[in-house]
């Protein structure tokens, strides 16, 4: 098995149709919509930036919500809540599996319209909800969102991507409305953002060069976060040859299969399901002085 633990040199690429669809029909219903929730993954503040969605969604009010807070390195996402902000957007970073408080994304709405909603009350018109569209790559919280606004579950979630499978309009409340779109990538991913968003989840695992992914988290805790390397794999560094790194990790871990032999496939995966299930926390992939 070690033999074939070899890194591939072909790129990750995934954009299934129905992402392609799901861009003509947000350029098609772009008209109804007051307001943007773009979506963004706390942990990679670049790459699960939709690269296109600027020229998509023109002009129209924009709010980024940056999920997952509870995971991110906040030193190194702060930093890019600052570029952004210097940017124009209004950015709002929280943590939606703990934190009901959505006061601050509703308050930002009621301040990104309120010139919208002055002009209709000055023509003699009433006041009506806000028609949000609700955008993000694959698996950044879009349905968790929905239901906390909502306030109960209306849209079906999970820690993989494409649960969300066509857009569908929702109502939250008497405020706001929603137009729940699936997730999508762009057709050309840059190799070191297909990583990250193939380290946390962004692209299905049947898709990707597991070992690949494997080893990519491990060197990036190596560079940036060596104490979570030693907490969680009791590894002070990477060697060399980075199968035998894997090999530790395996048999520290129980990972062997029978005559005391490693396991590998459940070594990757036990390395990527630790980023998946929250286990490792206090980790931003994206650096912005190398931007």
């Amino acid at each position: 098995m070690k033999e074939v633990m070899k890194m591939n040199n072909n790129p990750i690429q995934f954009y299934p149709g129905h992402m392609a669809k799901t861009k003509r029909l947000i350029k098609e219903n772009l008209k109804y919509i007051d307001i943007i929730y773009e979506i963004i993954d706390s942990r990679m503040p670049k790459s699960s930036k939709i690269v296109d969605i600027d020229d998509i969604t023109k002009d129209k009010p924009r709010l980024m919500i940056m999920t997952k807070a509870d995971l991110c390195d906040l030193k190194e996402t702060d930093k890019w809540i600052k570029y952004y902000e210097k940017l124009g957007y209004k950015v709002i970073l929280i943590n939606l599996e703990h934190n009901s408080n959505l006061k601050p994304i509703l308050s930002a709405t009621e301040a990104l319209l309120k010139e919208k909603s002055e002009k209709r009350k000055q023509q003699g018109l009433l006041n009506r909800k806000a028609r949000v569209l609700v955008v993000g790559v694959p698996n950044v919280g879009k349905s968790t969102l929905i239901n906390r606004l909502a306030g109960k579950k209306v849209t079906r979630t999970g820690n993989k991507p494409g649960v969300t499978k066509n857009m569908s309009w929702i109502r939250v409340n008497e405020k706001i409305e929603l137009l729940d779109t699936p997730g999508v990538l762009w057709p050309k991913l840059d190799q070191k953002e297909a990583l990250n968003l193939a380290a946390l989840t962004a692209i299905k695992e049947e898709n990707l060069p597991l070992f690949d992914v494997a080893c990519y988290i491990l060197k990036l805790l190596e560079k940036y976060y060596p104490n979570i390397l030693t907490e969680r794999y009791d590894l002070d560094k990477l060697d060399e040859d980075i199968v035998l790194s894997i090999e530790i990790i395996g048999k520290k871990r129980g990972c062997l299969i029978k005559g005391g032999d490693i396991d590998y496939n459940k070594v990757i995966s036990l390395i990527i399901g630790d980023v998946k299930n929250g286990y490792i926390k206090g980790v931003t992939f994206d650096r912005l002085e190398n931007e």
